[in-house]
């Protein structure tokens, strides 16, 4: 496991005795606070103040093994004005046999037939589309409570990388964008016929460690292409001498990626 910086440190959650092998229980963090980051200023500007700035919501998708609760340290990362009117979810997994993991029940959302994950490793399509539907209920239910759907973004870590994807490519309408670390496409290429055309219009932002042995980079590579044939905008970003984890360079730059599509209040 690699960090890029020396404020965050990435741990491996405890192994559990039956499992193989697992996808996502390495953003677990513990951050050091002995010295603010970024020093909060005298005063907001005007045209930043709470009230003018608009209400916003980031949803994260944690991987295989892991829960909701602890990746919410991530949100403290996000220290730009623009963040204070966000509303931040970490929905956990339910727990489930994963085939991987020779029938292990544990957090995820789908089943995995297999790790490490390659580009052509077999998929739980049926799986991944349960576990979409309980995405789009999450999002349905901020927008009903007056969230701007062009401030929303969904992000997720490997397993919920994958998940990421797959829910905002059939989500029914365009969002502020879709984030996959260290994900992969979880289904054939004739999902592509099923993506509503207002979904093709919510960019996405890909990273994936160079050095990552448990989704290999292949299945990262994988997806820019996939995305370029539905005429889906994807940046893609790969981050050398990193494995199986997010880094501090990768969360600073989705903070930079999410402020530059955030909407402002009308």
């Amino acid at each position: 496991m690699k960090s890029s910086s020396p404020s965050l440190l990435l741990l491996l959650a405890k192994p559990i005795a039956v499992i193989a092998v697992t996808v996502g229980s390495t953003v677990v963090f513990v951050l050091l606070l002995s010295q603010p980051q970024n020093p909060p200023s005298p005063s907001t500007p005007p045209s930043l103040s709470q009230d003018s700035m608009a209400r916003s919501f980031v949803l994260w998708l944690h991987g295989l093994g892991d829960s909701g609760p602890a990746n919410e340290p991530i949100k403290t990362l996000f220290t730009s004005p623009e963040f204070r009117n966000t509303r931040w979810s970490f929905p956990s997994a339910p727990s489930q046999p994963v085939t991987c993991n020779n029938g292990a029940v544990m957090p995820s959302w789908f089943d995995l037939h297999e790790i490490p994950i390659t580009a052509v490793s077999p998929n739980d399509e049926n799986g991944v589309l349960k576990a979409v539907r309980n995405v789009h209920n999450i999002i349905d239910k901020e927008i009903t409570a007056g969230t701007n759907p062009d401030n929303i973004f969904v992000c997720g870590f490997s397993q919920g990388g994958a998940l990421t994807l797959a829910s905002v490519l059939l989500y029914p309408r365009t969002i502020g964008g879709g984030a996959v670390f260290s994900g992969w496409v979880p289904f054939n290429s004739s999902i592509i016929e099923q993506i509503p055309p207002d979904a093709k219009k919510t960019p996405f932002l890909w990273s994936h460690g160079m050095d990552d042995r448990t989704v290999f980079f292949e299945a990262g590579q994988a997806g820019p292409p996939f995305l370029e044939r539905a005429v889906i905008s994807c940046e893609f970003k790969a981050y050398p001498g990193l494995g199986h984890s997010i880094s501090t360079d990768e969360l600073r730059y989705l903070e930079t990626w999410i402020k530059a599509r955030l909407r402002s209040s009308s």
